[in-house]
């Protein structure tokens, strides 16, 4: 069973001719309505693959808490931990999403902004239970530190998105950062090459194994001294929203199955690849059987 501590978010999304810069307003196409969330999209990620799925995480009392509770409950993910929130909306994002597929995001947190501790000790026996512990940062840190020390299986954080002064849980077996998060992990610049990724994934310290996620370049997995690139599935991209989501939920699939993290991570690279060719957060997640046959053409 795969356990999701993490954020719920109704996505509003619209096409934009490129991305403003600041101060400047650019017109943009109909806007697009989705549910979203980086917790709730890697929850329906791993459940459309096949997990076991349970969430904790918070949701408002207005309309776009029911859209997003639906939107679970209907992909199987067990909602049980979800608490509705007296006086507070349901998370948000904004999302500009450009011709190439690159997007810019802003989030409203909402009810995320009060995930607590408490929710985590309410849900203590299913994160004893569960054999992956899925954590982002969408949601306070006081939560994550919490479901750490009270998961019973491998804890996986995607420290996104990345936030100053953000503490990392006491427990990481596995770290899923991408390039921006990397550079605000370590205080480097943003790393361009893979000499430059691997010498700043070097700096990390606290975590098992890590995994940075590089977009179009793939994925680089360090683990003990040795570390490995795992090059991207080339695809035409349409929407990069969810890649990262749906790579951290095909991860924690995969890892929950027993495959080693190299066996996990080109699964979720697979993964990852289908969802760039759609549009929106949880309507371009893929299912199992499309995982399976997008690998067996790439042979």
């Amino acid at each position: 069973m795969i356990a999701v501590v993490g954020s719920l978010n109704l996505d509003l999304v619209a096409p934009v001719p490129r991305h403003p810069v600041p101060g400047e307003t650019v017109l943009g196409g109909d806007i697009a309505q989705h549910p979203g969330g980086k917790g709730a999209n890697q929850a329906v990620a791993a459940a459309r693959l096949g997990g076991n799925v349970a969430f904790v995480g918070r949701v408002g009392e207005d309309d776009a808490a029911d859209v997003m509770l639906d939107a679970v409950r209907s992909e199987g993910v067990d909602a049980t931990h979800i608490t509705r929130t007296p006086g507070v909306a349901t998370g948000r994002a904004l999302i500009a999403v450009d011709p190439a597929g690159e997007n810019t995001i802003l989030v409203s947190p909402g009810a995320n902004a009060r995930v607590g501790a408490a929710d985590c000790e309410a849900a203590a026996d299913l994160l004893r239970k569960a054999a992956v512990t899925v954590l982002q940062q969408e949601v306070p840190d006081e939560a994550n530190h919490a479901a750490a020390r009270l998961a019973g299986g491998i804890v996986l954080h995607n420290p996104a998105p990345a936030v100053a002064g953000a503490v990392p849980p006491p427990r990481v077996d596995v770290l899923v950062p991408n390039r921006t998060e990397l550079a605000a992990l370590t205080g480097t610049s943003v790393p361009e090459t893979i000499d430059e990724v691997v010498a700043a994934a070097r700096k990390l310290t606290g975590a098992g194994a890590v995994l940075v996620t590089l977009g179009g370049d793939g994925v680089l997995l360090l683990e003990g001294t040795a570390h490995l690139h795992i090059p991207a599935f080339r695809v035409r991209p349409v929407d990069t929203t969810a890649a990262g989501d749906s790579f951290c939920g095909a991860l924690a699939v995969a890892l929950a199955e027993g495959r080693t993290l190299e066996q996990a991570a080109r699964w979720a690279c697979a993964a990852a690849a289908i969802s760039t060719t759609r549009a929106g957060a949880q309507p371009s997640l893929a299912r199992r059987d499309e995982v399976e046959a997008f690998l067996a053409r790439q042979r």
